[in-house]
């Protein structure tokens, strides 16, 4: 904590991905940090190193979007060419992952979060969406309804059915154990997950991209659900004081 302000480690994007060749480049988006600071928290970009470090010092993690979770992680091989991987990022934020859940810190994950945490936890993906499923979820224009199971931090915020984007190559496919579904899209695919014990919850949509100043007025403003996190990251905070 700084003063009242919960402290939360931010993970980031790079430009090897798309250019694995180049200058590796620390990437983020500044509407993470928009929301994190907005809802009254911190944020600290991970930047790749001291994972274990920043599991001490922080009070929370979220864990953004981004390119694919490798599928070597749950024992396949990469189903196509659309399946576009960034090894050394994700072995950082499973590093992440193990400190922040050893010592029961809440963590929020968005869009390739989710995919990151549930195959972390042993769970599964759908490589291609299009492919393997038939199924569109990866156009910025999109804005399709989702399902909120009662309940659940959803429900809680946005009622039964709302609104959202859609941004995502991957879904997933078998939750890990300890997650639960919390909110579908019509086709059944998973759109949100609490986990049963952990003070972890996660999004496939994108909510820093729907809040406050980026709101567009075709969903609801997920500026709540940013709170209802920095929320958590201050109670356990304050457990340790």
């Amino acid at each position: 904590m700084i003063g009242s302000k919960p402290v939360v480690c931010v993970t980031s994007s790079t430009n090897n991905a798309v250019f694995p060749e180049a200058t590796r480049e620390i990437q983020m988006t500044m509407a993470y940090c928009d929301a994190i600071y907005g809802a009254g928290g911190v944020p600290v970009v991970g930047a790749e190193h001291g994972a274990e470090e920043l599991s001490e010092l922080c009070d929370a993690l979220l864990l953004t979007g981004g390119r694919d979770v490798e599928p070597g992680l749950y024992g396949e091989e990469v189903l196509n060419d659309t399946v576009k991987t960034d090894p050394p990022r994700t072995e950082f934020e499973l590093a992440l992952i193990r400190g922040f859940t050893a010592r029961k810190k809440p963590i929020m994950c968005i869009c390739r979060g989710v995919q990151m945490l549930n195959v972390a936890l042993g769970g599964t993906l759908y490589q291609d969406l299009v492919e393997q499923c038939g199924y569109v979820h990866s156009d910025k224009d999109i804005r399709h309804y989702v399902y909120a199971e009662p309940g659940s931090i959803l429900h809680e915020l946005f009622g039964e059915r709302f609104k959202t984007n859609s941004t995502h190559h991957q879904a997933i496919k078998q939750l890990a154990p300890g997650l639960k579904a919390t909110a579908h899209s019509i086709e059944g695919i998973v759109e949100a997950f609490e986990h049963e014990s952990l003070p972890i919850f996660g999004t496939q949509f994108h909510p820093e991209r729907l809040s406050g100043k980026y709101n567009d007025g075709r969903t609801p403003d997920f500026t709540p659900l940013f709170r209802r996190f920095i929320a958590n990251a201050g109670a356990y905070a304050e457990k340790q004081l």
